[in-house]
């Protein structure tokens, strides 16, 4: 007599593996809904953090611009109140008597100069570097690297001295240099990354058809890297605005004085006045032209600090 599966009570071959495989299916789903309630705790927490953070931020720099619009009495009696009223004479006499008007222009000369010859030699020293190769040139670029690392406090004495000796101290052209000399070791560290991304194909062709190495630079290559030369002017524009160590050992003349000098002599001099409101004033115009700047580029800020590693 024959003998089959349901005779004997025993499933179907096969059948256990198909349990088994239907088990695991059905509870397949379960990991992509653990990882999403991950994932959504993660999100959550991240941009809890981003918001306290903004609000860290953000809420200092609101409380000064308000304050620069009260009067002296109401910063202490109601320092967390909107003002009553708009003081604006607080900025009037922040720019006339405190002379924050000449400290704000002297601050755009040395700034905007400093800024040209920064990026002029810095854009032109990197291109060299990443793009030729010669005796001495990782010797060059690690030299540039090592300035970075070196304190700039360390450089103060023996700086001034050559500053002395070459008739630049308490001079705007020897301030612009000791700027230039400041920003070029993290210009050229980051240009020389940044024209290494670039294809070297267009400036070949360049040469191809009889471009000098000055017209490949300046017509091809620097067009080219802007978005890399829009984010090291805006951190250098940064550094340079809120420079305060340099301008206070090398330029103690009081009409080549800058704005953090400015800001620095007028908290000394309206502190024993008690015209707290004309400080916060003094102090919102020297805050204003970065936060415009970042606010105008900080897209060319994030494509440019991109580029290098999407290409």
């Amino acid at each position: 007599m024959k003998t089959t599966d349901t005779d004997t009570g025993m499933p179907p071959s096969g059948a256990g593996d198909q349990r088994t495989a239907v088990t695991k299916t059905q509870a397949a789903p379960a990991r992509p809904a653990e990882k999403s309630a991950e994932g959504t705790t993660l999100n959550v927490f991240s941009h809890g953090m981003l918001v306290l953070w903004a609000f860290m931020v953000v809420l200092p720099l609101l409380w000064a611009v308000m304050t620069s619009f009260k009067d002296d009495k109401s910063i202490f009696s109601s320092p967390w109140s909107l003002p009553d009223t708009l003081h604006f004479e607080n900025w009037a006499r922040a720019w006339t008597e405190a002379h924050m008007s000449d400290y704000f222009l002297n601050t755009l000369i040395v700034v905007g100069c400093s800024l040209v010859g920064t990026m002029l030699l810095g854009s032109m020293a990197a291109y060299v570097l990443a793009r030729f190769d010669f005796v001495g040139n990782r010797f060059i670029y690690f030299l540039f690297v090592g300035g970075m690392s070196f304190p700039i406090i360390l450089a103060l004495v023996p700086l001034f001295y050559v500053m002395q000796n070459m008739s630049l101290l308490n001079t705007l052209p020897g301030l612009i240099l000791s700027y230039i000399a400041y920003s070029l070791p993290f210009t050229v560290f980051f240009m020389t990354s940044f024209f290494r991304t670039l294809p070297t194909s267009v400036a070949e062709a360049a040469f191809v058809d009889g471009a000098s190495h000055t017209r490949t630079f300046f017509q091809i290559m620097l067009p080219m890297a802007k978005p890399g030369l829009i984010s090291i002017t805006i951190f250098n524009f940064l550094g340079q605005w809120n420079q305060y160590m340099l301008p206070t050992v090398l330029n103690n003349e009081p009409q080549n004085k800058v704005l953090t000098q400015g800001l620095v002599q007028l908290a000394v001099s309206q502190g024993y006045k008690g015209d707290w409101s004309g400080l916060f004033a003094g102090l919102v115009m020297a805050m204003l032209p970065v936060l415009a700047a970042y606010i105008v580029f900080q897209r060319q800020v994030v494509a440019g600090l991109t580029a290098g590693a999407l290409k």
